[in-house]
């Protein structure tokens, strides 16, 4: 029996025992009740309520103009869906860097309003103290490293990280210091697949990858990707399952013509 149909609940203590099973995680992002209820009801391990709402859900070309306000919003709106997956929430940008202090006050206020289980921040040993803290109070955390989204204005582009020897031995650093910090899990995204088999068998918890390779012990992808919701987005690390984009568009056009024609409603959609 795998560790992941054993578990009422899957909690950070489940995924350390699929990485030490090698069973591997499966994580998706959402951001509100109705996704959430079908992907928990599927049988996903984690669920992510990613700053990548700023782009999927409100339209922002980068993540960083979203709030703490708006996190805890959709954080919400996943818990109350949520019976057996984990819920981890983005610290959004402006949240927790620089002040520990603050880093701490935004995580207790996710998990105080929204009732989600795990926060997630990107970045290295600039943030150890930030992380500390926050596990401190009994918070876990999960770590972010390679393409940091809310860097993306010090990197210019959203391109492979670490493919020179400086920063992938700089990453591989980080993870160490992330590890010992106390970080439950860590999300290394777009980087080499070599490298990030390298930090999933050095590090004792677990590696989940988005577009790094496939000898990690998880994967993330963005819900609205996968199910092919967002037009025009087709990274190499995307595997689209579905084409909601165009399913939607012609259930939609096909409802527009019923209601011209007077199709729409007919005698028994009446009372």
């Amino acid at each position: 029996m795998s560790v992941h149909k054993e578990s009422k609940r899957i909690t950070t203590h489940t995924l350390h025992e699929m990485k030490s099973k090698k069973e591997k995680i499966a994580m998706l992002t959402a951001y509100d009740y109705s996704t959430a209820l079908i992907l928990d009801e599927a049988g996903i391990d984690v669920l992510l309520v990613g700053d990548s709402a700023s782009n999927v859900m409100a339209g922002h070309e980068t993540t960083l103009p979203i709030t703490l306000d708006q996190m805890i919003y959709h954080a919400s709106a996943v818990v109350r869906a949520v019976k057996r997956a984990l819920v981890v929430v983005d610290l959004p940008f402006g949240s927790y860097q620089g002040n520990s202090k603050e880093a701490l006050q935004s995580s207790i206020r996710i998990m105080k309003e929204s009732g989600a289980h795990a926060v997630k921040l990107e970045g290295g040993a600039e943030v150890k103290e930030s992380i500390e803290r926050i596990i401190s109070a009994g918070v876990p955390v999960m770590g972010h490293l390679g393409l940091t989204p809310q860097s993306i204005y010090k990197f210019g582009t959203y391109t492979v990280r670490a493919k020179e020897q400086a920063e992938a031995t700089k990453l591989i650093e980080d993870a160490k210091v992330l590890q010992q910090a106390g970080c439950f899990a860590l999300v290394l995204e777009k980087i080499p697949a070599s490298l990030a088999k390298l930090v999933a068998k050095e590090l004792t918890i677990p590696v989940i990858g988005i577009g790094a390779g496939a000898d990690v012990d998880g994967q993330v992808l963005v819900v609205n990707d996968l199910l092919g919701l967002t037009k025009g987005f087709k990274p190499r690390f995307l595997r689209q399952y579905l084409n909601l984009f165009e399913e939607i568009n012609g259930a939609v056009k096909s409802y527009i013509k019923d209601v011209k024609t007077l199709d729409f409603p007919n005698e028994k959609e009446q009372y």
